[in-house]
């Protein structure tokens, strides 16, 4: 219970110092932002401050801190340093530069930002990487909960009926202005997300001893062997990093009104979130009280998992919010992913979103893919697991390639020497994580551990080695030119 505590304190300390230094680096100024500059009344709408907050945490967050934080501590205590130090210096920064950034850029997307800073080659490449991760991930919460419904419902209203359901409210919420939806409804449902965890945490510390929260600990406590590196960093995204927020901080950064707010609400939301995932984490290992029998619950669906632990600890009460929660916080990141693929495909198509028939023309075909994705997903009895293994994945590279966009923005644009070290450390790292896995994993190239590491460190080496050319040129430009 202590080392959960001092995870919490570390996490504020992080957001009041290690949020400034982040800031400073970047130096926000008195510019005008897309939501006053352009304010087309669709994506670019002036936001009040605690409003944006509550949306950038929902469209972060959902599920994503619930679920990834539960696999994620079958692995043991040993998850809450990779959310807390993985949020402070990685996930946080990451939100933080991508949303900043973008609103330096009209509000551009990730994949306009990486051929701004990194080449046509990484244009094309993001842009086709975003979308698929974006519609991976809307197919994805579709699925949980529509099975959940399925099973809370009467029998005709099955998986498909449901999933048909969600599909049409994400026409909705992808084609209409951002703040008569997502802007209206977002705010109350962060708020629940928020009373979700501080209910269950609540709960555990108020059970009598009932309930024990392990102390941290570096040993690898997961029942099938599975190792630490790199399968715990690829599982537990949300909550620690995660390239999906690159594509939604976008979306806000059109909303902000002054880019002095960025730094609560990009660095603020993904340190909000990192509290909501050490609460799940903390309350999954004490609930099942060994982290076999919480990987064993596990088996039969995270869903069911955070619907026991909720029932188990809060009751009635319990029940309730976590219905509400599973249901719910997974539709508000599939919405948004899909509008933010709209945006996306604007960007390189060119087409005006003040008019309802372009963006039909987007949103069509793309819940039309994210519908077939999603029978697949139903009708096969892996199919979740086997998009949501590689939904993982390109989510953990997003964010590589995103760290790497922020690192070249950095090296242009910041007054400090060694300012662009912000992005290049957590950059190299996961480099060396989204390589090793690809490279181990089933669903990659299956290469012995010792292959996959070496290959995966060297990756991540060359990379660093390209940085510290450009760092080196920055610092020395008249050795650069070979005076």
């Amino acid at each position: 219970m202590i080392s959960l505590f001092i995870s919490f304190a570390v996490l504020i300390v992080g957001f009041l110092v290690y949020g400034r230094v982040t800031e400073k680096i970047f130096s926000p100024d008195d510019r005008t932002t897309p939501a006053v500059a352009i304010n087309d009344g669709v994506d670019c709408v002036p936001m009040k401050p605690w409003k944006a907050f509550l949306v950038q945490l929902l469209n972060i967050a959902g599920t994503g801190p619930i679920f990834g934080a539960l696999m994620g501590a079958v692995f043991g205590p040993v998850v809450f340093l990779w959310i807390v130090f993985g949020s402070i210096l990685g996930g946080a920064v990451h939100d933080y530069m991508c949303g900043m950034i973008s609103s330096r850029h009209k509000g551009a997307s990730i994949a306009e930002l990486s051929g701004t800073y990194l080449g046509k080659a990484a244009k094309w490449i993001m842009r086709i990487f975003s979308v698929i991760l974006l519609v991976l991930c809307g197919t994805v919460f579709v699925t949980s909960p529509a099975g959940l419904l399925d099973r809370l419902t009467p029998e005709w209203m099955n998986g498909t009926f449901w999933a048909i359901v969600i599909l049409i409210y994400y026409l909705l919420a992808t084609l209409l202005p951002i703040d008569k939806l997502i802007g209206k409804l977002y705010p109350v449902f962060g708020i629940l997300l928020i009373v979700m965890a501080a209910s269950v945490i609540g709960g555990i510390l108020l059970s009598g001893g009932t309930y024990s929260i392990p102390e941290l600990s570096l040993k690898n406590l997961h029942p099938e062997g599975t190792p630490v590196w790199p399968y715990m960093f690829i599982t537990v995204a949300c909550g620690a990093i995660s390239g999906f927020h690159a594509t939604q901080s976008p979306m806000i950064a059109k909303c902000i009104t002054s880019e002095k707010q960025g730094r609560s609400i990009f660095y603020g939301a993904m340190i909000s979130e990192s509290v909501i995932a050490l609460v799940w984490a903390a309350a999954g290992v004490s609930f099942y009280g060994t982290t076999q029998l919480l990987n064993e619950a596990l088996k039969g669906g995270a869903s069911n998992v955070v619907y026991e632990i909720s029932t188990g600890v809060l009751g009635v009460f319990g029940g309730v919010l976590a219905v509400a929660g599973v249901i719910i916080c997974p539709i508000t990141s599939g919405d948004t992913a899909f509008r933010s693929a709209r945006l996306i495909l604007a960007e390189t198509f060119r087409l005006d979103q003040q008019k309802i028939r372009n963006r039909l023309l987007i949103t069509v075909p793309l819940l039309a893919l994210g519908g077939f994705l999603t029978w697949f997903a139903i009708v096969n009895d892996n199919g979740f697991q086997i998009i949501w293994r590689y939904f993982s994945w390109s989510n953990q590279t997003l964010a590589m390639i995103a760290l790497w966009v922020s690192t070249a923005y950095l090296l242009k644009e910041s007054k400090y020497r060694f300012g662009s070290l912000l992005t290049a450390a957590p950059a190299t790292f996961m480099t060396a994580v989204s390589f090793t896995y690809i490279l181990i994993a089933k669903e990659g190239f299956k290469l012995s551990q010792t292959v996959g590491y070496v290959l995966g460190v060297l990756a991540a080496a060359v990379l660093c080695i390209v940085y510290l050319t450009a760092l080196r040129r920055k610092l020395h430009p008249s050795q650069a030119l070979g005076r």
